[in-house]
């Protein structure tokens, strides 16, 4: 006996999707159902997969069973079938790592003419920065007028002293401050003033009546500075990895140079002094590395004003200990 609402066998069944292609026929036949023809359990129907826009309507059919086909609409949360998207050239995974602030892991300048320069743009501003610092450091050791009254005015020192940690802080810890047309510019120009007056008024202190001790620290500091910039160019030792080093190192000088102060010792201080300018020099080649790129750790293009604010204050910073050893003269 016939049942009336059964479905009319494999043969004679018609609609959207068949009679299938391929001639595999189900076993039993499936009866067509809206919006298409549910999938065989082996998979291996060669009508398969449904055409765009047609939905799975199998109640057997459990979402993760198998992965959706192309046009699938439904459950699948990827637009191609359930395959996740390949990364593209623009996403953090394919670039080599994620970009933090002021920082980017890996090599993620895609083109080497924008990091060109932005090398150029760091070095033209620290070369400004430099030519200041020198002619101020000039005047101050050189003009007995100006040099007396840096000596007598201490006021003034301090006064530079705060306005250089001040701007230091703006500049490295806020990035609006640091990133933003022209407050940046202006911030570095004070900053760079602060920390000039405070190295001429110290180097105003090693008066040797001919001025040799200073122009023979400046030469010093050039050659120094010219040769660790090659050194970290063309080393095949990555200095940015060496961050947690440096911090604990320079933590570890502080308390050096405070338990100095209080014991009055020229051999501690010259210890001292070695140590530093050895701290420095590494932090010179750690700044370096990280505006060349192309190592762990480098300073994205958009951080012109950090990266010239760093090696103009190691440049400075190697300055002053090279004259504090071999100055001849005394500290003010």
């Amino acid at each position: 006996m016939s049942n009336p609402q059964a479905p009319p066998p494999y043969s004679e069944a018609t609609g959207p999707g068949y009679p299938p292609q391929g001639g595999y026929p189900p076993p039993g036949g499936y009866p067509p159902q809206q919006g298409g023809y549910p999938p065989p359990p082996d998979g291996q129907f060669q009508g398969y997969p449904p055409q765009q826009g047609q939905v799975y309507n199998d109640p057997a059919y459990a979402p993760g069973t198998a992965p959706p086909s192309v046009g699938y609409v439904g459950t699948s949360p990827y637009p191609q079938g359930g395959v996740a998207p390949e990364p593209s050239s623009t996403t953090p995974m394919a670039r080599g790592g994620d970009e933090e602030e002021g920082f980017t892991t890996g090599d993620m300048s895609t083109d080497k003419n924008i990091r060109r320069v932005f090398i150029r743009k760091v070095y033209t501003i620290l070369t400004v920065q430099l030519l200041v610092t020198v002619g101020i450091v000039c005047l101050f050791f050189f003009h007995d007028g100006t040099r007396n009254f840096v000596q007598q005015n201490q006021g003034v020192y301090w006064a530079s002293y705060a306005i250089f940690l001040a701007t230091y802080i703006a500049l490295a810890c806020c990035p609006s401050v640091r990133r933003k047309f022209p407050g940046n510019f202006i911030a570095l120009i004070v900053f760079t003033l602060a920390l000039s007056y405070l190295a001429g008024t110290i180097t105003s202190y090693y008066a040797d009546g001919a001025g040799r001790s200073v122009l023979v620290c400046l030469a010093i500091t050039a050659g120094v500075t010219i040769g660790v910039t090659i050194f970290s160019i063309q080393t095949r030792f990555d200095f940015t990895k060496c961050g947690g080093f440096l911090f604990v190192a320079s933590w570890g000088l502080f308390l050096f140079g405070f338990i100095a102060i209080f014991t009055y010792s020229n051999i501690l201080y010259t210890i001292y002094g070695w140590l530093a300018a050895v701290l420095f020099t590494m932090f010179l080649a750690y700044d370096t590395q990280l505006l060349i790129g192309g190592r762990r750790y480098q300073l994205s293009e958009e951080e012109y004003i950090f990266g010239a604010m760093n090696l103009y204050i190691d440049v400075v910073y190697l300055f002053l200990i090279i004259l504090s050893l071999f100055g001849g003269g005394r500290g003010g």
